[in-house]
């Protein structure tokens, strides 16, 4: 099994909708970083799993410098969003970490 990890950075806006008081459900945002893990039994024609330079297009075009809730049709939350960079980079991503901040990470890994 072949395997790829990138580290991406986001600068990106969200709110999110809860049940409960906090300052999180007014506009704020992260410098987030997001760490996505590839992998694939066999390789392309070029010797790779995924381009990075592809891998960087399919997460930083859609969501950097963006209002999340502006792109998206759920809560932005970090799990949420995990989920989300997973899909986008299938067949090839089983894992993604994005971090808010240095100290809070959410991770979503694929069955």
């Amino acid at each position: 099994m072949y395997r790829v990890k990138k580290r991406l950075e986001i600068s990106a806006a969200h709110r999110l909708v809860l049940d409960y008081p906090s300052k999180c459900t007014q506009l704020h945002g992260h410098n987030w970083i997001v760490d996505v893990y590839l992998q694939n039994k066999t390789l392309d024609k070029n010797g790779m799993v995924l381009d990075f330079s592809k891998i960087k297009e399919s997460v930083i075009d859609p969501l950097d410098h963006k209002v999340i809730n502006e792109v998206v049709d759920f809560n932005p939350t970090a799990e949420n969003l995990a989920k989300y960079i997973c899909d986008l980079l299938a067949p090839f991503a089983y894992k993604v970490q994005v971090w808010e901040t240095s100290d809070n990470m959410a991770e979503y890994e694929k069955d």
